[in-house]
């Protein structure tokens, strides 16, 4: 009994030591385990009461009458909604910045080198929809982003391989593609997934969709398909991508991700 005793005084010391550890550890990235989170069944039968049980194409059009009712924000109302989504949580002055992971001052938002901006992650000339009310202002896919890596992704199509970006986190880039750090690989796919559902043609906006290839250039198309869908896969939602998605809901457009409740649905759609 005296040894078990002490193997399980020793077991709690060491939690506590790890606890404390973390806490006292300084954060440059979000740490997911400190947001509040939902499980993906809490709106089950309540938001997606018509879109559960369905597949493929129903499911698709379900989502989209689904998360169509929303609030629209203005451009400029975006700056202060980012403050709030993807403020990191070590540090409420700070938000995370998507592709880098770097931590920085709410304060340095702008267009300058050393600034954060406001990322469109279906870029926006895919379709042509520019910074217009609606799919250039749904902040479910506008995300911090450090200044001069935002320019190197540009409008690029997402794809796998290239050269390391600099300052970029592990983001790698080439001629027409750009691939983000694996932590936001399945954070950016579900972005991608959304949007695609979201805006099917209506509202005079036009019917975007994901396809297989990249240099889609104007088109209302992003891919690819197959490494996105890989993506989502490999990178699961976690905490803060939880709780960004909740914040969205909760406070600002009233809608949900739905892919980050239910990332299965990814694979019965497309």
């Amino acid at each position: 009994m005296l040894a078990i005793r002490t193997r399980r005084r020793k077991a709690a010391a060491l939690a506590t030591a790890a606890v404390l550890t973390g806490l006292a550890a300084p954060s440059l990235t979000a740490s997911p385990a400190t947001a509040t989170t939902t499980t993906n069944t809490d709106y089950d039968s309540t938001y997606y009461k018509d879109a559960i049980g369905k597949t493929g194409a129903s499911l698709k059009s379900s989502l989209h009458t689904i998360i169509s009712d929303q609030t629209k924000l203005s451009y400029s109302a975006v700056w202060d909604a980012l403050k709030a989504t993807d403020e990191d949580p070590d540090n409420s002055g700070n938000v995370i910045l998507l592709y880098s992971g770097v931590s920085r001052s709410k304060s340095l938002n702008g267009g300058d080198t050393g600034d954060w901006n406001r990322e469109h992650v279906w870029a926006k000339s895919h379709g042509d929809f520019g910074t217009s009310t609606g799919p250039g202002t749904d902040i479910h896919h506008l995300r911090p982003s450090d200044v001069r890596v935002n320019s190197v992704r540009g409008n690029k199509d997402f794809d796998n391989g290239g050269s390391a970006v600099s300052e970029g986190g592990g983001s790698l880039t080439d001629s027409n593609s750009f691939e983000p750090r694996d932590a936001v690989k399945g954070d950016v796919a579900r972005m991608i997934f959304y949007m695609a559902v979201r805006y099917e043609g209506g509202d005079g906006f036009a019917d975007l969709e994901v396809n297989g290839q990249v240099d889609n250039g104007s088109n209302p198309y992003i891919g690819k398909l197959s490494v996105l869908k890989a993506w989502n896969d490999e990178d699961p939602p976690d905490a803060f991508e939880d709780h960004r998605n909740q914040v969205v809901y909760d406070d600002y457009q009233h809608n949900r991700n739905p892919f980050i409740d239910h990332p299965e649905w990814v694979e019965s759609i497309w």
